[in-house]
């Protein structure tokens, strides 16, 4: 890269991506499951060439770096990792296995927090010079990154490392394709599912495959509480900041409706978005099965609710605490099915030198291999990435032996990409998600809350609108 465009890189880092990703991720609270702390401060990560000199003050916490370059000749890759708890054990074992099985590359995995705390420490790395080389951005931030050119398009690096993207499941990288590039690999990728207590449905005598419709739900909640009891409500929701705009995604299209269209205007305050807006509240305030919990898989986990909505990457978590049998099934439906596609990828940085990128490729490419998707899949519940290790025997031994880990794999044909309003909008997932609160803590009508989350998405895009304008969707 040249120094012109590294002093653009930071430039761009330090004023529009700072607006930009302060905006929250998808994938609701599956990345973190610990701490959001960076790994020990030490030596610095990537220096980006041409940039000016930083205050201390605007340094981002910088973590460990990997062992130097040329070191028993190998190339140290700094990675920003955005899973702790159990997904962060499992990143750390692909990171060792992969460090393990070749010389030529050494891979320093640095947890850095949930999607969001990732991102926004990106951009202060940026602003002080120091990037890693390799970061996990979710299925929200990267867009915006992409935006500000930011981001190394990877076409060149998978050739020259010998490693054809189409082993990849279509949806997944097309939806890290822009300009007929590839900016951004799949790597934790998920769908929201339906959780249910299997156990309390077989008590109250209901279908053990879960519930299809809405209607279904809102049928079987008399039954479901008689059993649970007076402390159990029928279907836990959740807050802005666990992401319940990407979770209520699926509703609004499956009253046909759509928070935004695809020129970044918002369309949540027209009639069928309205709509779903106004079952949510009824759902919470007069029927009483519904409410806004602070973490919903802690609530589902605990019995405090039948059922809840989460990321396809909870899965290896939730089953694991649970103390009743997890069952889970495709989102419900209403007018028609709805599902949005969420989670992370794996990105590599323009401003980073062209060794490490490609050192950075060479990782990609191992964690790629059938064996490695199918663990990864199988100890986290993200779905599998690629074709090859979908249709893999062990993978399918995985989706026989437990068919909660397939539901996503089946459902994923029938997602479809986000609004843009989420996807793009400074802050529009905040806000649509904060919209949703006032809706489920204050009773407020739906169509004054949405009208003035339209208002406000109005006034944040144009922010964006004219950057879209240089580098295409």
């Amino acid at each position: 890269m040249s120094k012109l465009n590294r002093r653009k890189f930071l430039t761009t880092s330090s004023s529009a991506i700072g607006a930009l990703v302060l905006a929250a991720c998808g994938a609701g609270g599956s990345n973190t499951g610990g701490a959001g702390t960076a790994a020990t401060a030490g030596a610095p990560a990537t220096a980006v060439e041409g940039a000016a000199p930083q205050s201390a003050a605007t340094t981002a916490p910088v973590a460990t770096s990997a062992p130097a370059a040329g070191t028993s000749g190998t190339t140290p890759v700094v990675f920003w990792s955005a899973w702790g708890g159990k997904n962060g054990e499992g990143v750390q074992k692909l990171v060792d296995d992969f460090n393990k099985s070749q010389t030529a590359v050494v891979v320093e995995n640095q947890f850095q927090g949930s999607y969001e705390e990732t991102s926004q420490k990106l951009s202060a790395a940026m602003a002080a010079q120091q990037i890693p080389d390799m970061v996990a951005l979710s299925e929200v931030t990267w867009n915006r990154f992409y935006i500000n050119q930011t981001l190394q398009p990877l076409d060149e690096l998978f050739t020259k490392a010998n490693f054809d993207p189409t082993i990849y499941v279509d949806p997944l990288i097309n939806e890290g394709t822009r300009q007929g590039k590839i900016w951004w690999v799949p790597f934790a990728r998920s769908t929201p599912l339906l959780y249910f207590n299997r156990d309390l449905f077989k008590q109250a005598g209901l279908p053990e495959t879960g519930p299809e419709t809405w209607d279904q739900i809102r049928e079987y909640g008399p039954e479901l509480m008689k059993v649970g009891g007076e402390n159990m409500k029928v279907f836990a929701f959740t807050t802005a900041k666990n992401y319940n705009a990407w979770h209520f995604q699926g509703n609004v299209w499956q009253w046909g409706g759509a928070y935004s269209d695809k020129e970044l205007n918002p369309t949540i305050d027209e009639p069928a978005a309205v709509a779903a807006g106004e079952w949510l509240r009824t759902f919470v305030h007069e029927d009483k099965m519904g409410y806004m919990a602070d973490d919903q898989s802690t609530d589902f986990i605990n019995g405090l609710c039948a059922m809840t909505s989460q990321s396809t990457g909870s899965l290896g978590g939730i089953a694991t605490s649970a103390k009743f049998a997890v069952g889970t099934a495709m989102l419900p439906q209403k007018e028609k099915f709805g599902c949005p596609t969420g989670g992370a990828g794996l990105a590599l940085l323009a401003g980073a030198p062209d060794e490490k990128k490609q050192a950075a490729m060479e990782f990609i490419k191992f964690l790629s291999t059938p064996e490695n998707v199918a663990f990864w899949s199988k100890h986290s519940g993200y779905m599998p990435s690629t074709d090859t290790a979908r249709d893999a025997s062990e993978m399918q031994q995985v989706f026989t032996e437990n068919p909660n880990y397939k539901v996503a794999v089946d459902q994923l044909p029938k997602t479809q990409p986000q609004d843009t309003a989420r996807l793009l909008i400074p802050n529009g997932d905040q806000t649509i998600g904060t919209g949703l609160e006032r809706i489920m803590a204050n009773n407020e009508p739906a169509d004054k809350v949405f009208a003035e989350v339209a208002a406000q998405l109005e006034r944040d895009a144009q922010e964006v609108k004219d950057q879209l304008k240089g580098v295409g969707l």
